[in-house]
């Protein structure tokens, strides 16, 4: 069975890579996940806000003030709380590939134009084969207009490609008026990937400390809908590579994204919940299906079941949207 595909211009052995979490902080983790079947492994990100200023200087800046206001100490993460500093990440990758024969990507997670996308180069330069760049921005200017907004994205994307000949991806999230046009703008101003999507964190109010605090959830499979979607519309459509993330937990999961058109599927969520082996079980079923259903290749699988041939993408949709709400019966009731 061939499980080979391309990404980034990379040709991977499968489509299972893992994406960035805290599991990839541990060298020893990432031999493991090698080991355990993964195609390549996307490192835990570097903020923006670790490059703009040292640790001390970071550390004081985001002190200053908050004592007015209880609820704003936890805006911030403590300095010492980031898990790899500028440094400490270079170092990181050059371990990484040393001890791993697969891809390694690293990933830089910002929200504005500004210097720090020069640290791209110094990424490339300690042996990352590629880079993912997550940007995460949550406007909240009344005066900022979705155009602004866009073109930010836009400018981020074109600074990162200015310091790097590496493969570039950006992560992003869907909350666009027109993501297919998104998608078409990042594919011109030169994203080799774009990987969908970024999960939208949102905090919750602690009642008895009324502080603002994190509240993480790990992902479903239901997550999955909305990139199964998106990537159906966009695959054939734009040059850069297509990755799936967000509620890849079984071999099930996998199939629907490549058959939809998606050339990686990254593990996040099943990875921490399961542990590292899952990758392992994920590819064994993945074979299995494949043998089963008389498939030769991944290749072979990819797009089949994208709206490519749609002569009216928009009107499938719209017509899909009402069979489901047509089609939805009450249950009994008891």
């Amino acid at each position: 069975m061939d499980l080979t595909t391309n990404y980034l211009g990379l040709k991977l052995a499968s489509p299972l890579v893992v994406s960035a979490s805290p599991l990839s902080e541990d060298v020893d983790n990432i031999k493991r996940m090698a080991d355990a079947g993964a195609a390549a492994v996307v490192l835990y990100s570097l903020f923006e806000e670790q490059l703009r200023q040292d640790r001390l200087e970071l550390h004081q800046n985001l002190q200053q003030g908050t004592e007015s206001y209880a609820e704003a100490l936890t805006y911030f993460p403590d300095a010492g709380e980031y898990r790899l500093g500028p440094e400490e990440y270079l170092k990181h990758i050059a371990a990484a590939k040393k001890a791993t024969h697969i891809p390694i990507i690293a990933s830089l997670n910002g929200s504005s134009v500004g210097g720090w996308t020069e640290y791209a180069r110094q990424i490339q330069q300690a042996g990352a084969d590629a880079l993912e760049l997550n940007i995460y921005y949550i406007p909240t200017d009344m005066d900022l207009s979705g155009e602004v907004v866009e073109e930010t994205y836009i400018n981020i994307l074109k600074a990162v490609k200015a310091n790097v000949t590496i493969p570039v991806a950006v992560k992003l999230s869907p909350f666009f008026s027109n993501f297919a046009n998104m998608a078409k703008r990042f594919d011109e101003a030169g994203a080799n990937g774009l990987v969908l999507f970024n999960r939208f964190y949102q905090p919750d109010i602690e009642l008895e400390t009324l502080e603002v605090k994190p509240n993480i959830l790990l992902s479903t499979p239901m997550a999955a809908r909305v990139p199964l979607r998106w990537i159906a519309l966009l695959h054939g459509r734009v040059n850069a590579s297509l990755a799936a993330t967000s509620g890849i937990h079984r071999a099930t999961d996998v199939l629907k994204m490549l058959l939809a058109g998606a050339d990686v599927t990254m593990l996040c969520s099943a990875l921490i919940r399961h542990g590292i082996p899952q990758i392992a079980l994920i590819e064994r079923d993945l074979k299995a299906w494949l043998e089963e259903h008389e498939y030769e290749s991944v290749k072979q699988l990819k797009g089949s079941m994208s709206q490519r041939n749609c002569p009216d993408p928009t009107a499938f949709e719209r017509a899909q949207y009402m069979r489901a709400i047509s089609s939805y019966s009450l249950p009994p009731v008891p």
